[in-house]
């Protein structure tokens, strides 16, 4: 093979691709790549991997590959791929063939880089294909795990005109780059810079010791985690884009299958107690077989259970019944009543309420693999609207995160909303400095996620959450529905007619919808080009949706998609997805994963994208409509719950 770059490198790998699709177990020979002093061919980077992307043991050496994460060995390291449980010695065996070309033995160097293809920025400046893209320092690659073993000296290859075969171990960790931000105490927390869930490319490079030892191969890219006038250089830039594909005596050889890797945290493994949150001393008599804080839970639960933060000043009083608003025949007769003839003295000053006690309203099913939610029933005098949640203990950066579940029904046959919104979120892992967003160089993001417009502006924050909100309120774009203008009625019980007044015609028209709100909390860091305040519409694929922010100093942007309550909470289970990239965000919901539907969109034109690492949260909660202006339904009006209210996660990935 000759020494190609550019579109030619593409259009010859493509060759490559074809004939290795043709073989069965071991693919040919593959055509020779020569520079003067030496020759190369049959790089294979995953030579005792070959899982396929339906996850079958093939036995075959070539085509794309798929590994699992292991959730069974991550805690205190971050996930290695492969894990000691997937390989023999928890690593990939790599190797090539090289002949040397000259009239004496020598040794040669080489070095093998790896990259996140998935969710990467391109490595070139769009408006400079000769300079790196300014963020491509971002992506996630790595090469060794040792990030001091640079380019490694085969032996002595003698120069006989046979290829000699040469081999490596290598595997994928977090922090790949050796990063100081995320150390602590002098260790590397890889776990703080996790690797990408997605497909995963190869850059095999083979060089002359003399390129080495002259350094012809700058010292950031020999050692990829040292920096270059004070920023990180993408190797996958300098070898296929800049000085580096044009070196002397210097092979680049990108593999051509990728390998794939997938999150699947098991709902059925348990859910682990934050003993801050419930000491053992105080409430271990509650923890079961599968909920707790003891060592197997702490190994092999991939949940916590979520505890809400609430805000003391959302406080409100609430009428003093107990229904089954979903099974009791609940009418807009009975809300409007109960909303108009209690007496102030009578009502229940609340806010809603999170566990007292671990462990009773979340459920890991180990049988059936699936996580229980459940909002308990209130009892006379005892009010409570209780939220409740699971997290993820893993965090990530992008991916598509996609939820199989059955989540609660959210209205009756009349229409009538049981006062809860299902929410399917990621939340900043951290909000320390480890964990901060990229800088925002104008103006600033606000340092806090309260205080309105009196906070500080900073350069960076911790803080990030993309949103899955869904509940029974009012679209607010355009601008002429919102609010919807309601009429209060009369209190006057002889005569039915002034109490019990209908609700407008544009709410009447979405009696049976929810509205799926999809929202991404950008901390009104103003420096998108198409940032700004109040309705305004983005297109994605043909389809309009209308972004709402309450203000250029809001720190979220949302659009709400109606949506049939009875088809996305009234069957066996429905699919969510949110696909976050570093460029945009999609949010998609459908009945099978393979008939998913786009129902929000945004992207880095009109708000700030995360890039931090975050945690996937599954709660049903009880949001005050102080939240939500517009609503037809005032949270302080709906009924405690009189039995149970159920959810019931199914299924989670990442990839």
């Amino acid at each position: 093979m000759i020494h190609v770059s550019g579109a030619n490198r593409i259009a010859w790998f493509g060759i490559i691709l074809l004939v290795g699709a043709l073989s069965c177990s071991r693919a040919p020979e593959s055509p020779v790549e020569t520079t003067g002093d030496f020759a190369i061919r049959d790089f294979n980077p995953l030579i005792n991997w070959t899982v396929d992307t339906l996850g079958k043991e093939t036995g075959h050496l070539t085509g794309d590959k798929m590994i699992y994460l292991d959730y069974t060995a991550p805690r205190g390291t971050g996930f290695l791929v492969p894990s000691d449980r997937q390989t023999e010695d928890g690593l990939f065996r790599m190797e090539f063939f090289i002949r040397n070309n000259g009239t004496g033995s020598r040794k040669f160097a080489y070095k093998i880089y790896y990259q996140n293809e998935s969710y990467k920025f391109p490595e070139c400046d769009p408006n400079d294909s000769a300079n790196l893209h300014p963020f491509a320092w971002e992506n996630f690659y790595g090469s060794w795990e040792d990030v001091k073993r640079t380019f490694v000296l085969t032996n002595e290859i003698p120069s006989n005109g046979e290829f000699h075969r040469v081999t490596d171990q290598f595997r994928i960790v977090g922090n790949p780059r050796d990063e100081q931000r995320y150390y602590a105490d002098g260790e590397n927390n890889r776990w703080k810079r996790n690797l990408r869930t997605g497909k995963y490319s190869f850059l095999l490079v083979v060089t002359t010791s003399e390129m080495i030892d002259t350094s012809g191969i700058p010292a950031c890219i020999q050692n990829i985690s040292l920096m270059q006038d004070s920023m990180f250089v993408n190797p996958y830039f300098y070898f296929l884009f800049g000085e580096g594909s044009d070196l002397a005596n210097t092979l680049v050889n990108q593999y051509p299958f990728s390998l794939r890797v997938v999150a699947k945290p098991d709902p059925g493994a348990g859910i682990y107690i934050n003993p801050d949150r419930y000491p053992s001393d105080q409430y271990g008599k509650f923890f079961t077989k599968s909920c707790g804080n003891d060592p197997e839970i702490n190994k092999n639960a991939a949940f916590e259970q979520f505890v809400h933060y609430i805000d003391p000043t959302t406080r409100y009083d609430n009428i003093p019944v107990i229904a089954d608003v979903l099974n009791d025949n609940y009418s807009l007769r009975d809300y409007n009543w109960n909303q108009r003839f209690y007496r102030k003295e009578e009502l229940v000053s609340i806010t809603a309420t999170t566990s007292k006690r671990p462990c009773e309203t979340v459920i890991s099913d180990a049988t059936d693999q699936k996580i229980i939610l459940k909002n308990p029933a209130t009892e006379f005098g005892q009010w409570e609207k209780q939220n409740v949640g699971v997290i993820t203990r893993h965090g990530f950066t992008y991916g598509k995160w996609t939820v199989k579940a059955k989540l609660t029904e959210l209205l009756n046959d009349n229409g009538l909303w049981n006062g809860l919104t299902n929410a399917i979120w990621l939340i900043t892992q951290d909000k320390a400095p480890w964990n901060y967003r990229r800088d925002c160089n104008k103006v600033g993001y606000f340092a806090d996620y309260y205080g309105g417009d009196k906070v500080d502006r900073v350069k960076n924050v911790g803080y990030s959450e993309i949103d899955f909100e869904i509940l029974k309120t009012v679209k607010y774009c355009p601008n002429y529905i919102l609010p919807p203008a309601y009429n209060q009625g009369l209190i006057d019980q002889h005569n039915i007619n002034n109490w019990n007044v209908q609700m407008p015609e544009e709410v009447q028209e979405m009696k049976d919808k929810v509205l799926v709100s999809c929202t991404n909390w950008d901390m009104a860091c103003p420096e998108p080009v198409n940032y700004s305040g109040g309705c305004n519409p983005i297109v994605y694929n043909d389809q309009v949706f209308w972004q709402h922010k309450w203000g250029e100093t809001y720190r979220a942007i949302t659009s709400k998609t109606p949506e049939p309550d009875d088809e996305i909470f009234g069957g066996a289970y429905y699919y969510f997805q949110i696909d976050w990239q570093p460029d945009k965000i999609i949010w998609r919901i459908g009945p099978e994963k393979d008939q998913l539907r786009v129902v929000g969109y945004v992207d880095q034109t009109i708000t700030s994208i995360p890039n931090n690492q975050m945690l996937l949260i599954i709660s049903q909660e009880f949001h005050n409509t102080r939240w939500w202006v517009g609503s037809m339904f005032d949270q302080a009006n709906i009924p405690f719950p009189k039995n149970d209210i159920i959810g019931e996660i199914y299924e989670v990935t990442i990839e």
